[in-house]
């Protein structure tokens, strides 16, 4: 348990970020399967890339992924495409987390991989080296990790690949993240309608600098817009970035904070707008910042309809039942409308004396922690479940007065 006192609702000073993970697992992926290998500065310090780094190195022929789910859906197609046996385990929670529609793909291009518990989810027994290119149909609406993981393989597959998405394609921002990257490293690719096709090649190494994290800097943001004086500078952003989590900027522009970016990073200050009396945005393309916003508007006391939260029931926890649990002991109302969207209802945010938990997901814990600067204290449960992508979370906080 963390107990976390701010007395007052002052946000100043300058902050370091985290560098993004879903850059550097994308980058450690591609420098794997790159005939040589190449510098990668300011990889992120997350647990989950730690976990890729290592796994990568490892010479056993058995992964534990732990609960990073981005590592589990990579090294499933990374497994496939090498040749000899690995096993590919983690978590409870992974080992209940659905991943049948990237091994009905990679099954498709004649990957032999084998569920060792329950059907459609790890761990999995998969023999490699048995892949060839060709076409698929996937459905894009689930996770844009199973079509990022297929992308980057694809160009080491005989004859490339060419994937047909169905349905309502998930966070195009993190897909056009993995189509960029393998650009950079020479790639060629095409995207028209619902095909992305992917010519058979060789990446060639070119050293990479990964951008600060933008779904770390949403906790700032919010913190931003809680605080009554507010001077903060964040480092390692960029105004124009490959995270579909950088829509945060114009978010939180409609709740107070603007931003202004120099060389190095992003100035918040308080503009001069009013604040809406509600707030409604889609999350399709970001869905990782939506508890962050439901959470940002209970701290306001706006009321709001968040869309496009389909993915949220099967990450690290169910994040929408999670935040309308947590948001309920401080006597905020959430509806949800099945998997697609949170109903946030205005009202007086309360004192508990309940701690927050976390359900083992790190986004939960940095989510409800800025609260503390509306109610003075709050106490968290499970404190180290910020490791997975932000691990020096509560020591930044701890520097500007937390």
């Amino acid at each position: 348990m963390l107990s976390i006192p701010k007395h007052n609702r002052i946000l100043k000073g300058e902050i370091v970020l985290t560098a993004s993970k879903s850059e550097s697992n994308r980058l450690l992926l591609i420098r794997a399967l790159c005939d040589t290998s190449f510098p990668i500065h300011n990889l992120a310090a997350a647990k989950d890339t730690q976990t890729m780094i290592a796994l990568l190195e490892s010479k056993s022929n058995t992964w534990d992924v732990g609960p990073a789910g981005t590592t589990m859906r990579f090294l499933t197609a990374h497994a496939a495409l090498q040749s000899g046996n690995t096993i590919l385990t983690g978590s409870e929670r992974m080992r209940n987390r659905p991943i049948k529609i990237l091994v009905d793909a990679l099954r498709t291009l004649g990957a032999d991989i084998q569920y060792m518990e329950k059907e459609g989810c790890p761990p999995l027994n998969i023999q490699g080296g048995k892949l060839k290119g060709g076409k698929i149909s996937i459905d894009g609406s689930v996770s844009s990790q199973y079509l990022s993981a297929l992308l980057m393989i694809a160009p080491k597959l005989k004859g490339g690949l060419e994937m047909n998405l169905t349905g309502k394609v998930a966070s195009v921002p993190y897909l056009k993240m993995t189509l960029r990257l393998m650009e950079y490293f020479g790639a060629k690719w095409s995207w028209e309608g619902s095909v992305i096709k992917v010519e058979e090649g060789t990446y060639i190494p070119k050293e990479f600098i990964v951008e600060a994290d933008w779904s770390g800097a949403s906790y700032w943001y919010q913190m931003a817009a809680f605080a009554s004086e507010l001077d903060l500078t964040i480092k390692g952003l960029k105004q124009h970035s490959l995270q579909g989590d950088s829509a945060i900027v114009e978010m939180y522009e409609r709740l107070g904070v603007h931003s202004e970016f120099f060389k190095d990073g992003v100035r918040l200050t308080k503009n001069s707008i009013a604040l809406p009396s509600e707030f409604n945005d889609d999350f399709t393309d970001c869905p990782d910042v939506a508890q962050t916003l439901a959470v940002t508007l209970a701290g306001l006391g706006i009321g709001g309809k968040l869309v496009g939260l389909e993915s949220l029931r099967i990450k690290e926890t169910d994040r929408i039942a999670a935040v309308q649990n947590e948001l309920a002991k401080f006597g905020i109302k959430v509806d949800a409308e099945g998997d697609y969207a949170m109903i946030i209802h205005a009202g007086k945010l309360s004192e508990s004396a309940l701690p927050v938990h976390t359900y083992e997901d790190h986004r939960m814990a940095m989510a409800f922690a800025p609260l503390a600067m509306l109610l003075n204290n709050i106490s968290i449960e499970e404190p180290e479940v910020v490791e997975k992508s932000y691990p020096a979370f509560w020591n930044d906080l701890k520097s500007v007065g937390f």
